[in-house]
């Protein structure tokens, strides 16, 4: 059993410094080194974790009937992340409407990995075996560090930003 939690545990120590990363971000104003920093920091890590937590996780996922459901759902909500995260880094930092879309991210970015933890990795333990164990682990870090060495911070240009 504690094999089974694994895969969830390391998700959780990743979805810990993402909450800090979030945190230390709203700390931040305008357009200063350290948002920047901070921002392309979340920006990869978290690119890099829902890449990874697709192919080692999701992937398992879906090849169990009862719960492709709740994959699909978070499959989903990982791309609408990363659709948020473009704009914002397609967003002048000095801007209030960088701030206020920051918080609007930060809410669906804590809902989303709140809904992994308390209801879908739960579930999802129900239906793992040794097989699927071992392929988590042989997986989640390393295509993590090498998602994490290509993420792009942002594809799209200023321009581009939604209004």
């Amino acid at each position: 059993m504690a094999q089974t939690h694994e895969i969830f545990a390391t998700l959780e120590r990743d979805h810990d410094r993402h909450r800090e990363l979030l945190d230390r971000l709203l700390e931040t104003s305008g357009d200063s080194d350290e948002r920047e920093t901070l921002f392309t920091e979340l920006t990869r890590e978290l690119k890099s974790h829902a890449a990874a937590e697709e192919q080692a996780l999701y992937s398992t996922m879906l090849r169990k009937p009862p719960t492709t459901g709740e994959t699909r759902h978070s499959v989903a909500e990982h791309h609408e992340i990363e659709e948020a995260l473009n704009d914002l880094a397609a967003t002048d930092m000095a801007s209030g409407a960088w701030l206020q879309k920051f918080k609007d991210f930060d809410h669906q970015y804590r809902h989303h990995i709140n809904e992994e933890e308390e209801d879908h990795f739960p579930d999802f333990a129900k239906y793992l075996d040794d097989k699927d164990r071992e392929h988590m682990r042989s997986v989640f870090e390393r295509r993590k560090k090498e998602e994490k060495a290509e993420a792009e911070v942002t594809p799209e240009k200023k321009e581009d930003a939604k209004e």
